[in-house]
């Protein structure tokens, strides 16, 4: 089986995917009144379980209405101990090295993944293990916030598969990892 870790993650045009308090009300700017999933649906199809970061973890713990997801949910911490009861059903808490972790994701039949939160995506990318990104670029200017991406101990080289214009404002480009 072909293992597959994309990253899908939306950033402003100065490159940060969160504010410097962990604002995303800035992703809402462009009015969306047709409810475009921007490819989130076609990527749910695509994978077989999300990796996510504690942050962005606790983030989605907070929104309202009903759960994001219904793939398996890997949550790394090396802080957090348990899941909160209320998403112990709906989540694994796994802590580690990636490529061990990794490995045990695979164990459990999950080769494709989706890899969300900052550090997290940041952290796959240290040790060259993202084979997509996904980067939807929101048409505004934070200033200052969480960085996307942060220093790489080698360059990563990527072929670009296409750009897509969303509610012609939104541009998301789809690359995939040379190797």
């Amino acid at each position: 089986m072909e293992n597959k870790n994309i990253v899908f993650i939306a950033k402003s045009l100065d490159g940060f995917i969160a504010g410097k308090n962990g604002e995303l009300d800035w992703l809402q700017a462009i009015p969306n009144p047709e409810n475009n999933d921007m490819g989130f649906v076609s990527l749910m199809n695509e994978i077989d379980a999300i990796v996510m970061g504690r942050t962005t973890f606790e983030m989605v713990c907070k929104f309202e209405g009903e759960w994001p997801y219904n793939k398996p949910l890997f949550v790394l911490s090396n802080s957090l101990n348990e899941i909160p009861d209320t998403f112990k059903e709906k989540a694994t808490l796994l802590n580690g090295n990636l490529k061990e972790i990794l490995n045990n994701i695979h164990k459990k039949g999950f080769y494709k993944l989706y890899i969300d939160g900052g550090k997290t995506v940041q952290n796959f990318l240290k040790e060259d293990l993202i084979h997509e990104l996904r980067v939807t670029t929101i048409p505004i200017l934070l200033g200052d916030g969480i960085s996307l991406f942060n220093v790489l101990p080698k360059s990563l080289e990527f072929n670009h598969l296409k750009t897509e214009v969303f509610l012609d404002q939104i541009v998301q480009s789809h690359y995939k990892r040379k190797k």
